[in-house]
């Protein structure tokens, strides 16, 4: 599991993006942080609330890793000096969140049909009733 904190020119926020990969699948998701965290609110984050958004996360995409295997000591560093100078999130992540918030975004457009169409037949019943109610008396 890993923690990308880093500040987005386009949104103007610190976003944090946790990234999990199991079995050659990679789940994503975004937090949005507001103002620079400290150290106290990433860790906050981390212990409460880090676990939830990851279960909340329903889409994964495919990831392609090299086999882990012993690698030159040297090397390994250049890596992880590489990845922490690097900004932003891997290519990988970037497609989970996006899959994960169009399938919202088809979840949100199918329950707000369904409130549109009860809406219409409410109407529709209460502007029938108050017509019946308008010739009671014949």
């Amino acid at each position: 599991m890993k923690l990308t904190v880093f500040w987005d020119e386009s949104m103007k926020l610190w976003v944090g993006i946790v990234e999990r990969e199991e079995s050659n699948r990679l789940q994503a998701c975004r937090h949005l942080f507001g103002d620079e965290p400290k150290d106290a609110q990433v860790l906050s984050f981390v212990h409460h609330e880090m676990m939830a958004l990851m279960e909340r996360s329903r889409v994964s995409v495919e990831s392609i890793r090299k086999p882990a295997g012993t690698m030159n000591p040297k090397r390994l560093a250049r890596q992880a000096a590489r990845e922490l100078a690097r900004k932003g999130v891997s290519s990988y992540a970037q497609d989970a969140v996006k899959k994960e918030l169009e399938a919202r975004k088809r979840e949100r457009q199918v329950s707000g049909r369904l409130q549109q169409e009860q809406l219409a037949e409410w109407k529709r019943e209460r502007r029938i009733q108050k017509s019946k109610d308008k010739h009671r008396g014949r």
